[in-house]
């Protein structure tokens, strides 16, 4: 088994959950600066090793991999130490905010032989993973197009201080989930083009970034993709529109995956459509604790197929150059907000002398 460590226990929380219940990894230790904080999961998971200093995990020779879940700005030098303590990287997203020090983070990865592993939780919740394989086994043709949308009320979220900083954006935040699943399926994307407002809700509560967004993407083969994004405005019913939905459309077939609704529909090249809901079994995997607030059954599903990929030498998706190559796509979106034109990727490529 694979021994693990845990910085930041916020987030934290569902990887705690996830790596005590896995037979593949085993808890070692976990690390948040608030000692409270700290003491509260380890009464809730009855499990009592855990430090207020980062330099403890590095040290630890039984630690193989560092899952990292501290604030964005922070990841980059997280990531830094771990690798240059010979550990393993799991990282939540958004990976980094700052691509001035991606190519330092690639050399020390090559340097140290060590895996970087991005954890774009969306990707293995049982709707995607079902629509991934379905399209690997060819059920809906070859892919024409995607459309994905991350809408969620959360108003609730308007009352949090920290959410008023300009720092905080709900395109890194939020939109990083359904710009994920395009980037899976069109990897290649070269031009994005977008519009973003401050909706009255979002003014009224002192919002300073755009919490209402739609963009289009452009392939180098041509191909199109949409996403979009609301934050601050009521949603309809669950049995209508999901929060979080990737759809796929094919030469000869279609599928949409919707996410905290377990639901998954595809039409396939023979012409037969399927409805599937998961039931009671798979819901108690993924949501643990209150409500649907954290998805620790996704963390369980990524953090064992890292393991997997250690221990049999493949890369597990999204590696490092993924989660570099995705930060880069974020940032020509936020450059298409704030100048209304086509953004091509070379430019933010080029600004950063990056070649992933």
């Amino acid at each position: 088994m694979l021994g693990v460590g845990i910085l930041g226990l916020g987030e934290g929380r569902s990887t705690m959950s996830a790596v005590l219940q896995s037979t593949k990894l085993q808890l070692i230790k976990v690390c948040d600066r608030n000692e409270e904080l700290c003491k509260q999961r380890a009464s809730e998971f009855n499990f009592h090793f855990y430090t207020t200093n980062y330099d403890e995990l590095l040290q630890d020779e039984s630690i193989d991999i560092i899952a990292i879940y501290t604030p964005d700005h922070l990841h980059a030098e997280h990531i830094k130490q771990a690798l240059i303590h010979g550990k393993h990287v799991v990282c939540t997203k958004p990976f980094i905010d700052d691509l001035s020090k991606a190519n330092e983070l690639l050399t020390l990865s090559k340097k140290s032989g060590k895996k970087v592993f991005v954890g774009q939780s969306s990707r293995f919740f049982e709707p995607a993973k079902r629509q991934r394989e379905d399209f690997e086994a060819g059920l809906i043709g070859e892919l024409i197009t995607i459309e994905s949308h991350y809408n969620a009320d959360h108003r609730w979220f308007l009352v949090k201080e920290w959410s008023k900083q300009a720092a905080f954006k709900w395109l890194f935040g939020g939109l990083s989930h359904p710009v994920d699943f395009v980037r899976w399926y069109l990897p290649d994307i070269e031009e994005v083009m977008g519009y973003g407002m401050i909706s009255q809700n979002a003014k009224v509560a002192g919002l300073k970034n755009e919490d209402t967004m739609h963009f289009i993407f452009k392939a180098a083969d041509g191909r199109i993709a949409r996403v979009s994004g609301v934050y601050s405005s009521p949603t309809q019913p669950a049995q209508r529109e999901s929060e979080m939905s990737c759809i796929l459309r094919g030469t000869e077939g279609a599928s949409q995956a919707d996410y905290h609704e377990l639901r998954y529909a595809v039409t396939t090249k023979d012409g037969q459509e399927q409805i599937i809901h998961w039931g009671a079994d798979k819901l108690s995997h993924y949501f643990r604790f209150e409500g649907e607030t954290h998805h620790a059954g996704e963390y369980q599903n990524y953090l064992e197929y890292f393991a997997d990929s250690i221990e049999q030498e493949f890369t597990a998706y999204p590696d490092l150059k993924e989660g570099i190559g995705t930060i880069v796509l974020l940032q020509a979106m936020d450059k298409s907000l704030q100048t209304g034109k086509p953004v091509k990727i070379k430019e933010i490529l080029s600004e950063y002398q990056l070649f992933v």
